[in-house]
């Protein structure tokens, strides 16, 4: 079966459906979602979008934060796009109906996070990333030009390696003339021929086996890329979120926000100490990379699964309210925020590189974008400044949209393109060696390829995925695609991307820090 569509959208978190807006107008737009329409990385955002909003703070203040916490490998152009035309962009989600908390004079209640000299954060209670999606969806809704197509999973991007032409690493004139899709309920798979693709797949916390995104990032996108030969960039530039909830058994690992410790907050051992000015002069409020090597090392010397957070000085009234959510949660677990110290963890939290892009979304390969946390825009560099994500997303999918606009006139449908042949293949016959293949690529990234590293571990876990991708391309080529199986292979696909990049920055900077290459483990 096969479907035209001027543009194709995988992904409908922020990314995905801000662009879809933005091109519908007088195009036709698929929007292409793994589960449910609403299911995304955004949606479970909690802490907020940053942005220059008041007259205290600064453009050039909030491109110095973005570049000091990238540690020297921030594309500053893209960095001064970013926060320049970002202002301007969160207006616009607020013209859409996204609802941001404010104060009792009836200006927005801008919090501050780890890394930011001033009070920029807009946020919704501790659910932003919820309420955003939210008001995105309901306008999606609306709109007749936007078909939603749920529970379709995007196995590959078509290009000339499907009409049979030899398509290499070095070709210059690569082109995406659209996806095969597996309509997950029916089992099907669909060609779907697109004019422009963009690629909104967000994450890949699902690589490791402690993370804070949902079950559906597995990084897809880039994988799709990468094997469609399009460039990827800054892969090895995992950021652990410091502060994950600390509950085993639960997956995913339940985020507690950085605004928090913004709020007041404070990082304590198991014995009730402090312990952050022996890193860090900023505190618990240092960036993201800090404090979560301060954790990894605390935990590591002492010998302890976890450390606490300390929120019992805070006003609990103020704390409810702005973070209800955070407050039900250890509620449920009979942790009073206000009685108990909140045990506390890193976590995969974030993928600052991806898939390399221009300042406009363009990747490598010709008529696909990629927005959004799946993209390398060099807004990050080496450490993603806290609440710049959903930020960088709205920005790149505006720029995305007025050359996808501009370009579309003049770009025609490609025809014979081959539907998907799943001739040969079968059925899985037994499931268990798709899940268990994907825990051991998770135990694998965890043990190895974690807060930091070294030359040894890298090798050992390049050797262990090595054995994996040959079991499991064996496996692809003769089973049936599942949505598991097409997950497993993008997976291995990503860890040895992670892997990979690892190996070869042999210094330590921002998120990736080798022991071999620093006299201090933990600055």
């Amino acid at each position: 079966m096969q479907q035209k569509v001027d543009v194709l959208i995988i992904g409908s978190g922020i990314a995905g459906l801000s662009y879809a807006l933005k091109v519908a107008e007088n195009n036709s737009v698929f929007i292409v979602t793994k589960s449910n329409e609403d299911e995304s990385n955004t949606k479970y955002a909690q802490g907020g979008i940053a942005a220059v909003w008041h007259d205290k703070d600064t453009i050039e203040k909030h491109i110095q934060d973005t570049l000091i916490a990238g540690a020297g490998l921030c594309d500053e152009e893209a960095v001064r796009v970013v926060v320049t035309e970002g202002t301007e962009r969160v207006r616009e989600l607020i013209e859409l109906g996204a609802n941001f908390d404010k104060n009792k004079e009836g200006a927005y209640d801008l919090a501050k996070e780890g890394g930011h000299s001033e009070h920029r954060i807009l946020h919704y209670k501790d659910i932003t990333g919820y309420e955003i999606e939210r008001a995105l969806i309901a306008q999606i809704r609306k709109h007749k030009n936007i078909t939603v197509l749920d529970h379709h999973y995007a196995i590959d991007v078509i290009t000339q390696h499907h009409l049979g032409e030899v398509v290499t690493s070095h070709s210059k004139d690569i082109k995406c003339f659209g996806a095969y899709i597996l309509n997950t309920k029916t089992q099907k798979i669909e060609t779907v021929l697109s004019k422009i693709t963009l690629m909104a797949t967000g994450g890949a916390g699902h690589v490791y086996a402690t993370t804070t995104n949902p079950t559906i990032a597995t990084g897809d996108g880039i994988a799709m890329v990468y094997r469609a030969k399009g460039r990827v960039k800054d892969m090895e530039f995992v950021q652990f979120h410091p502060t994950s909830l600390y509950n085993p058994g639960e997956h995913p690992s339940f985020l507690i926000t950085e605004a928090i410790r913004g709020f007041g907050a404070v990082l304590k051992t198991i014995d009730g100490k402090e312990f952050m000015q022996k890193y860090d002069e900023r505190l618990s409020l240092a960036p993201r990379d800090i404090v979560a090597r301060a954790i990894d090392n605390e935990l590591k010397t002492r010998g302890e699964d976890f450390v606490y957070l300390d929120c019992r000085h805070l006003d609990r009234k103020a704390f409810i309210e702005h973070f209800p959510n955070i407050y039900n949660k250890c509620m449920d677990l009979d942790i009073d925020p206000f009685v108990n110290l909140i045990p506390v963890v890193p976590a995969m939290h974030y993928l600052c590189g991806g898939i390399l892009v221009d300042h406009n979304g363009q990747s490598t390969i010709g008529n696909l974008f990629a927005v959004g946390e799946c993209a390398c825009t060099g807004l990050h560099g080496a450490n993603r400044l806290a609440s710049n994500s959903l930020l960088e997303a709205v920005v790149f999918a505006h720029r995305a949209a007025k050359l996808t606009s501009e370009n579309l006139p003049s770009i025609s449908f490609t025809e014979n393109i081959p539907n998907w042949d799943a001739e040969g293949t079968e059925h899985a016959e037994e499931m268990v060696l798709i899940t268990q293949s994907q825990r051991e690529v998770q135990q694998i990234m965890s043990n190895y390829v974690g807060i930091v590293r070294s030359e040894l571990r890298l090798k050992r876990a390049f050797d262990r995925l090595e054995i994996l991708y040959k079991e499991n391309e064996a496996l692809y080529e003769k089973t049936t695609v599942t949505q598991k199986l097409g997950e497993l292979r993008n997976l291995i696909c990503i860890g040895y991307l992670i892997i990979k990049h690892a190996m070869r920055r042999k210094e330590s900077v921002g998120l990736h820090y080798m022991v071999n290459y620093s006299k201090d483990a933990v600055k």
